[in-house]
């Protein structure tokens, strides 16, 4: 699920919770891939809830950052801006 920052923000705390299991590994399963528990993990960081995102996925910790500098960068290029010029020799 690609959500922009700030749209996460202003979703309530826990919002993700509540929702059916999509995953299907863990729907079938019932094992944890490396993706599950991602997007609940970038909700809590983006509440500022760090343990609670260190439960969820140890991993979000080093995408969350990538994330935001992904988005950033897209976001850029949708105004016509160059923000991030480093990232265009990936592409």
């Amino acid at each position: 699920m690609v959500l922009s920052p700030l749209v996460i923000w202003l979703l309530p705390i826990r919002f993700f919770d509540g929702g059916a299991v999509v995953c299907p590994s863990k729907r079938f399963l019932n094992v944890n891939c490396p993706g599950c528990g991602l997007t609940r993990a970038f909700e809590r960081i983006t509440h500022g809830l760090f343990a609670e995102a260190w439960d969820f996925n140890k991993l979000s910790f080093l995408l969350y950052p990538l994330a935001i500098i992904i988005w950033l960068h897209v976001l850029g290029l949708i105004m016509g801006k160059q923000w991030m010029w480093f990232l265009r020799r990936w592409y």
